[in-house]
């Protein structure tokens, strides 16, 4: 599989705990590029640790900077305040979903030792993520791709495209319309 990423895009890694994101981030993307959640939960509690993961990748976004948001992101809520950011700063968003079975992340997280995460919250997650796969166009990310296997991620290509390329700001305009007509349906739909 190729991913064609514009080179001043937010991509957003989707999924479970032990699905394997902070190595293909590793692997594919610079050191410099990643804003990893549980970096940044080393340095502070998880709603502080959040409030400067937003802060770095809005920063990145306003100098251009392609950034790799690694944490689950499986919930609409927190993928909404990563489009939001993306929007605010006029650039691309990018889904990539690693959408591997439950059975194989349970397993590689048995075998970490170090702060293991439960296997009910691992099942909520994919509940979660399997729940969000069908809307994740709709929310407003550019593109989205999802790999399935680790033989697919390991596998994948990342190809850029030139930073503010002609396509990207009608491409941006067009979701954030589609966001916000879905968010005013959602709306109505509420009251």
């Amino acid at each position: 599989m190729t991913i064609l990423l514009p080179g001043d895009a937010m991509v957003a890694l989707v999924g479970i705990a032990g699905s394997g994101k902070s190595t293909f981030a590793q692997a594919h993307f610079a050191p410099t590029e990643i804003l990893s959640s549980d970096e940044f939960r080393g340095q502070s509690a998880s709603e502080d640790a959040f409030a400067l993961l937003h802060a770095a990748l809005r920063l990145r976004l306003r100098r251009g900077r392609l950034t790799v948001v690694d944490a689950t992101n499986v919930e609409e809520w927190g993928r909404r305040q990563l489009l939001d950011i993306a929007g605010q700063e006029r650039r691309a968003a990018v889904a990539i979903v690693l959408d591997l079975p439950v059975e194989v992340c349970l397993e590689r997280l048995g075998g970490r030792g170090a702060r293991p995460v439960p296997p009910h919250a691992v099942r909520r997650q994919h509940r979660e993520l399997h729940g969000s796969l069908p809307t994740l166009g709709a929310e407003g990310f550019r593109t989205v791709y999802v790999i399935e296997s680790a033989a697919e991620a390991d596998a994948a290509r990342i190809e850029r495209a030139p930073r503010g390329s002609a396509g990207h700001n009608a491409m941006s305009r067009r979701n954030r319309a589609r966001r916000d007509d879905a968010r005013s349906s959602n709306r109505h739909r509420n009251a």
